[in-house]
């Protein structure tokens, strides 16, 4: 079974707490350890088994184990191609097509990058279960950020939270941009006769989206966007209101003669590391029938 841990050499500054407090500083949550305590994981200082009470000395050395996680009977690992950028033990980066959804759902059930993952993880014999830390519609393509344990997601989703995870899209949008740069505020909520499509409304979510044009064309504009916030068809839902529905968007008015899905492509992906306690920084180049529409 595969065991996540965490180690950490005690310095001056943390000696003569307890460990509780040493971990609370970590970010591991009281449930993660009560978690460690009754599911199989352990903590151990300098070799011996030891409860939370116990006080730390400079120089000890901490060393937690979490317990292994079981993959969800009802999430099928898959045989599936996977085109990744990045793997260590912790995260994954990689590179998604359009027309594959990020989870299974009851209109597809098959075919996600969660099963292919979790197909990925049985070819490695890995023993975890997906936690997919940066969400994409199915037919946007480009960067996903995967956790490899659920401790490292807790990690990665505060960053999401605080602003420190970004992600950079590039679309293709439809007609003339007057202005070649600028940030739209609208708050987004659920259309009240729609279990899917999304619109501005003033009792809806905050939601704020950069925008610079790349290069305009004749009918349209690539267009590179970040997100300060991660609303469900956001970029989508935001160009649409401003005129400018994506190319192959017909949920939100795009026309799809030339392209059958929304132009839309996450370039770039840049978070701080939760271990290594350094930015990286991915990006990848456009998806091939965005690249043939410019």
């Amino acid at each position: 079974m595969s065991k996540f841990t965490l180690e950490w050499k005690i310095q001056r500054a943390d000696a003569g707490k307890l460990i509780r407090a040493f971990l609370k500083e970590q970010e591991i949550s009281k449930a993660a350890l009560t978690d460690i305590k009754f599911s199989g994981g352990t903590i151990k200082l300098n070799g011996e088994d030891v409860t939370v009470r116990k006080p730390l000395s400079e120089g000890d050395i901490l060393l937690v184990e979490f317990p292994p996680e079981s993959i969800s009977e009802s999430m099928e690992g898959e045989n599936i191609p996977l085109h990744i950028l990045y793997e260590d033990d912790n995260v994954i980066v990689v590179n998604k097509p359009a027309g594959m959804s990020t989870i299974p759902s009851r209109e597809h059930p098959s075919g996600s990058l969660a099963n292919a993952i979790i197909g990925y993880y049985k070819k490695i014999e890995l023993e975890t279960t997906v936690h997919i830390v940066t969400r994409l519609d199915r037919d946007t393509s480009g960067l996903v950020l995967i956790a490899k344990h659920r401790h490292i997601h807790h990690l990665m989703s505060k960053q999401q939270k605080e602003g420190t995870l970004k992600r950079n899209y590039e679309a293709l949008a439809e007609g003339i941009f007057f202005e070649t740069k600028g940030t739209i505020e609208k708050n987004i909520g659920r259309k009240s006769d729609s279990i899917i499509e999304r619109e501005v409304q003033d009792g809806g979510q905050y939601a704020c989206t950069h925008f610079e044009v790349l290069k305009q064309y004749s009918t349209f504009a690539h267009v590179k966007l970040q997100l300060e916030t991660g609303r469900t068809h956001q970029i989508r839902v935001h160009l649409s209101y401003i005129g400018h529905p994506l190319l192959g968007d017909d949920l939100y008015g795009g026309e799809t003669s030339r392209i059958k899905r929304q132009a839309l492509h996450c370039s770039k992906l840049t978070f701080n590391h939760p271990i290594e306690m350094r930015e990286f920084s991915f990006e990848i180049e456009l998806a091939d029938d965005m690249r043939e529409l410019l």
